[in-house]
């Protein structure tokens, strides 16, 4: 048993507000203070989830609930919390109490038994107080007392450039609370971490890093340090570090003694620390791990992760303890190729890495609320689409632990922003500088040892936009914080995580001459695309922005030869159960003001011209909802596969993967956590092993392999030609010319033969792997007998449909859908092959062709029920219980769990068949939450069938029954009505 011991401090607080000053500090941090009338919130946590638990006030996220809210930032705070302590307490020099919080939001001054023992000024760190006089045993009561915000920013001065709000950069506090272009501003406060009073006897362990320094033919070298901090009174007895490593299997890997050198600089000598000796030490081992277990990303290898324990002695006396994970890897960012021009790409363990992945906001308004499970969800969603890494945004917070634990475990890169976004900060003031210098070094001693952890960037888009701004006269400063991210952040990491690359903003890569944006250097954010940015630009030229269906239309994705493009992206709407749960009825109309509210972007004509483009201008909600999700789907993944076809591509990182209360955004899963229609087409173009079609009207149909996974391998496709009422045109193979890694050019063929006298915009092309699919049996015989790399290639499923015009151009036909429902197993599936045995139920309504080969079901005076008696009202369900509006309801609570990201529930299977054309766009909706589709949106052409497995995220979720969801799902596509269950 160790000398230390912890005392977890979460769980139920005392929350109450006051005028601020209105009531003497000592009077509420008094231990004798009767509170039992104050309201009871929970730590971790905030204000907004309290009083939203406590029905005190409205849902902030239903209709425009949070402007109901804004009060709460103008008050006084107070957090009590009693507790009784019965351990040790020995008042002796060496003995110390530490009281610790992992957030503080923001300006909090803390009270043990009515003293004031510190005082915090920063969210985006840890805070830990000396509380060795203030404690005692018995009961004891903690009281924290947080400032509004106001007081302390509204004297400062304002400077020419902060987006969304004038007062946050003074204000170390994620910069979304104050409202960004995809969220509200709702501005937290409260204690959103952890609290855990820890007592030390002599010494602790401040932290432990290990780190690989190199791997040589399956021998890793690690280094491992562990920083101790000595206390007065620590008796003269030698100090030792045990030190064990085990790997997965619990099978011990490395073990051995360490202490710092002795008197003569010899290595292992004991350590001796006498009262008058220096109080600080670092302990040092360098060991060599044979046969090494490497931590991959999934699509990569094995995320291996092994388990180190360091023991701190005096004497025979063990005084502290630390366990924590190691994944030995190692991570490289290389900016030059090997022909000596510019690159931006990762290297993992010396293979090179293409990162498939997405941008990262937090994952609620209401950071300190958000549940473990949510963590676990997002990051098990992201890698089930293929993704290997997430941007950590710098508007938001350094992730809480749970984020790199579940990104270590699921081996899934992070690229770390610091908190430092669109926005001038005042790198001239003595006292920000120090709060900053302390936030880094704290967050850098955190993060550090995670396996996951990729990449440290100084900040989002400051470099940059500095320059556009000043160009274009919004800027006059001659600072914006270039102190930060160019000299005090890398000299922390030069001293605290040296071998970690660092990028100083993204984008970045300017010479001065050419934008920082510049597609020849560093990474790229694409905001042509959306935005309508005008590219090329030089530095120092002012910038042009073309709102043009042209300007801001996803072909522009083609222009851009980006080195690595980590930001690029487009609207879409949320699901439907999504906006009408957080919306009043009757207000989910295209063009109404509560969908308005749902959009934060700056101008909302962007998404307007964007789908005139692609799909032509929706005429109402219904068709808003599919013109959206289509563009954005279809967008993304013509430009993510232009960007691994790319052969100097180093990764696309989509902005945004989550949302963070339920609007319209950039993001691919919504805040239900319901994908939208582009997360499933990402499980196609971010698939290690994609097949994709390069073609534009008019021209050849290009044919294209891109394999990312850790072999060469080879790939043989099929390429065929479908009319849209069913008929087979043609068929191609493509073959590539031996093994291959990277992106190839595996063949073509002219439009014009492909089409065969037909119309393109009555053709659509699917793209496999030969093996899947309508592949004969000899065929299959004939893999059997291949070579081990051909077996490989035809065991991977893969296909793709691609029309070969834009949507507004299709002369599609009325589809019909046909569904029915069975119980199935706990696991996901692919596809199932075979039929439901019968044709479309008697009555399936069709729809009649709008204008531009487009349909509408909302034309339809707008009632789903009378069209499909079975599909009901979106809204919660009575017999499962959806998650709560801005919080996690009671009676939702059985769901979360960390156990919830790893297993679905027990699935239900439905088959749908399309039969008189291609079925655009199927889409399948439960009234629900959280449910786990294993496709979605997909095209079906008429006369095939696919299954779809549908079930509820945890093994501790309730099964989703067979009768539930025939009752409630709906099934329709673009060109058909929602269709009735057989």
């Amino acid at each position: 048993m160790d000398a230390a011991s912890t005392l977890e401090l979460d769980g139920a607080w005392r929350i109450k507000d006051f005028a601020p000053g209105a009531v003497a500090a000592r009077e509420n941090a008094a231990p004798g203070l009767d509170d039992r009338y104050w309201m009871t919130g929970r730590v971790p946590g905030d204000v907004h989830s309290a009083l939203t638990e406590r029905r005190v006030i409205d849902p902030p996220y239903f209709g425009h609930n949070d402007l109901k809210s804004r009060w709460i930032e103008e008050r006084e705070w107070w957090y009590r919390h009693g507790f009784e302590y019965g351990g040790e307490l020995t008042r002796q020099p060496g003995e110390r109490f530490e009281l610790t919080f992992d957030g503080l939001d923001t300006f909090a001054s803390v009270f043990v038994n009515g003293h004031e023992v510190g005082s915090a000024r920063n969210m985006l760190m840890p805070h830990t107080f000396d509380v060795t006089r203030a404690i005692r045993r018995g009961w004891n009561v903690v009281a924290v007392r947080f400032d509004p915000l106001h007081p302390h920013h509204w004297g400062k001065e304002r400077f020419d450039w902060s987006s969304y709000t004038k007062e946050r950069p003074w204000l170390r506090k994620a910069a979304m609370n104050f409202g960004w272009d995809w969220g509200p501003r709702l501005v937290t406060v409260g204690i959103w971490g952890g609290v855990r009073l820890r007592r030390h006897a002599g010494a602790k362990i401040e932290s432990v890093f290990a780190e690989t320094v190199s791997i040589q033919e399956g021998e890793a070298n690690l280094d491992i340090a562990a920083d101790i901090t000595t206390y007065r009174g620590m008796p003269d007895v030698p100090l030792r570090l045990k030190l064990k490593l085990e790997d997965a299997a619990g099978r011990t890997a490395y073990e051995a003694v360490i202490a710092e050198e002795d008197g003569s600089g010899v290595r292992g000598g004991e350590l001796r620390l006498r009262s008058a000796a220096r109080r600080r030490a670092t302990l040092r081992a360098s060991i060599v791990l044979r046969d090494a277990k490497l931590w991959w990303t999934h699509d990569l290898g094995e995320p291996h992760l092994y388990t180190l324990t360091a023991e701190l002695y005096a004497g025979d006396e063990r005084l502290d303890s630390y366990t924590g994970a190691v994944g030995v890897r190692t991570i490289e960012l290389r900016t030059e190729d090997e022909e000596g021009r510019a690159a931006f790409r990762f290297f993992l363990n010396g293979k090179s890495v293409y990162a498939r992945g997405a941008n990262w906001i937090p994952a609620d308004n209401m950071i300190g609320a958000i549940p473990d499970s949510r963590y676990g969800e997002l990051i098990a969603l992201s890698a089930g689409s293929g993704m290997n890494m997430l941007r950590v945004w710098a508007g938001g917070i350094y992730e809480k632990d749970v984020f790199y634990d579940e990104c270590d475990r699921r081996g899934v890169l992070v690229w770390q922003d610091f908190a430092f976004a669109n926005a001038l900060f005042p790198d001239f003031n003595r006292d920000f500088m120090d709060n900053v210098r302390a936030e880094v070094e704290a967050n850098v001693k955190r993060l550090r040892g995670r396996a996951s952890l990729a990449l440290w960037c100084g900040n989002n888009e400051i470099d940059w936009l500095y320059d556009m701004k000043t160009a274009g006269g919004d800027i006059t400063s001659d600072f914006y914080g270039e102190l930060i991210y160019h000299e005090l952040i890398p000299e922390v990491l030069e001293r605290l995580d040296p071998r970690r690359p660092y990028w100083p903003s993204s984008p970045y890569g300017s010479d001065g001459v050419h934008d920082a944006n510049d597609p020849e250097a560093g990474d790229r954010h694409n905001w042509q695309v959306w935005h309508g940015s005008v590219y090329p630009r030089s530095f120092g030229e002012a910038p042009v922005l073309d709102y043009s269906v042209e300007g801001v239309s996803f072909k522009n994705y083609k222009k851009d030869m980006a080195l690595f493009s980590s930001e690029f992206g487009m609207h879409a709407s949320a699901n439907r159960y999504t906006l009408e749960k957080n919306m009043p009825a009757g207000g989910l109309i295209w063009g109404g003001e509560e969908m308005a509210y749902r959009n934060k972007d700056t101008n909302h004509r962007k998404g307007v011209l964007l789908m005139e483009g692609y799909t032509g201008i929706p005429r109402d909600i219904e068709e808003y909802m599919n013109f959206s999700m289509l563009t954005q789907a279809e967008g993304l993944r013509y430009g993510v596969e232009h960007y691994r076809r790319n052969p100097r591509s180093g990764g696309s990182l989509i902005w945004q993967l989550n949302d963070s209360w339920p609007g319209t955004s950039w993001s691919m899963i919504d805040y239900e956590l319901l994908p939208k229609a582009s997360y499933y087409y990402a499980k196609k173009f971010y698939a290690p092993l994609l097949l994709s079609l390069e073609h534009e009207p008019g021209q050849p149909l290009r044919v294209w392999a891109v394999n990312d996974g850790p072999e060469a391998v080879e790939v043989e496709a099929v390429l065929e030609v479908l009319r849209f009422d069913g008929e087979k045109v043609g068929e191609y193979r493509f073959s590539s010319d031996g093994a291959f890694r990277g992106p190839v050019l595996l063949g073509e063929a002219g439009e014009a033969d492909a089409l065969g006298g037909g119309d393109a915009a009555e053709t659509a092309v699917r793209l496999r792997l030969a093996g899947g699919g309508a592949d004969s049996g000899a065929e299959q015989t004939a893999r059997d007998k291949a070579p081990a790399v051909a077996k490989t290639k035809a065991a991977a499923e893969f296909e793709q449909i691609y029309m070969l015009r834009d949507q507004r151009e299709l002369k599609l036909g009325a589809a019909e859908l046909a569904w029915s429902v069975e119980a199935g197993g706990a696991e996901a599936s692919a596809d199932v092959p075979g039929g439901i045995g019968s044709n479309a139920p008697d009555g399936l309504e069709t729809q009649a062709s709008a204008p531009g080969g487009m349909e509408s079901n909302a034309a339809e005076a707008g009632s789903e029920s009378e069209e499909a008696p079975t599909a009901p009202e979106f809204g919660e369900p009575a017999s499962i219980p959806a998650r709560g509006t801005g919080g996690e309801d009671a009676a939702n609570e059985s769901f979360e769990s960390r156990a919830a990201a790893d297993s679905p529930g027990s699935a239900v299977r439905v088959t749908v068949k399309a039969s008189g054309s291609l079925a655009r766009m199927v889409k399948l909706e439960l009234p629900l939450g959280r449910v786990r589709f294993s496709d979605n949106f997909f095209d079906l052409p008429p006369g095939e069938n696919k299954t779809v497995e549908i079930s509820l995220p945890g093994s501790d979720a309730p099964a989703l029954e067979a009768a539930f969801v025939r009752e409630h799902l709906r099934v329709s596509a673009m060109n058909a009505r929602n269709a009735a269950a057989k």
